[in-house]
């Protein structure tokens, strides 16, 4: 049995909130986590939408039915992912240059340099990782929401690309997916790799909070 390669156009889609224009000096690209659709997790931040601001959710390539197989029916939940470890080479740079390819058709349709900043949230906080360590995007800040920094990263890259930028980590402080533990974990991984991150926590699960994501806009 022999693998072969084909690369094939498809659709993706992603949803904003705002519009382009010469107003928009602020944008963010925002990662929705496992199981999750970008329309949904885009709801999550209009507590902080701003004329000046352009917020875009990209949303995983693929998608599937979260409830068991039996429930394929009309109205049964969907949700997306946005790689598994099947093939994962492959998938990486296909996100990486979809990732590059959303954010490229934004910056076009607003002002020269636009601040950029890219937030993933759970399973999305790998996914901006390896996108600003391998892709062309330079955004200004990083915001790793509830998630893991990727094994695969190593400490010379993230120096190299997280360096010179604002790195943030957030987490709730009843998330059973993030405890305390990890936070200081990947905080420390960051300062090993010479970047100090600021850390952010809020009294809650694993989920947005609104007063977190107001000081992030604020700064």
């Amino acid at each position: 049995m022999l693998e072969h390669r084909f690369r094939t156009p498809r659709s993706a889609r992603y949803f904003t909130i705002g519009a382009p224009g010469p107003q928009v000096s602020d944008l963010w690209i925002v990662c929705h986590g496992y199981g999750q659709l970008a329309r949904d997790f885009l709801a999550g931040f209009a507590p902080i939408e701003h004329s000046s601001r352009l917020i875009a959710a990209p949303e995983a390539l693929s998608r599937f039915y979260t409830g068991s197989p039996d429930a394929r029916q009309p109205g049964a939940r969907v949700g997306a992912s946005w790689m598994t470890r099947e093939d994962r080479v492959a998938e990486i740079e296909d996100q990486v240059a979809y990732l590059d390819g959303v954010t490229a058709e934004l910056v076009e349709q607003l002002p020269a340099n636009p601040r950029l900043r890219v937030l993933g949230f759970s399973q999305g906080v790998s996914t901006v990782c390896r996108w600003a360590a391998l892709g062309r995007s330079r955004p200004a800040a990083v915001i790793l929401w509830a998630g893991e920094i990727p094994a695969d990263v190593p400490a010379s890259v993230l120096h190299e690309r997280f360096g010179n930028i604002e790195v943030h980590l957030v987490a709730g402080t009843r998330d059973r997916l993030v405890p305390d533990s990890l936070v200081l974990h990947h905080e420390a991984r960051l300062r090993n790799a010479g970047i100090e991150a600021r850390v952010h926590r809020f009294d809650g699960g694993h989920r947005l909070d609104n007063q977190v994501l107001a000081a992030l806009a604020r700064d």
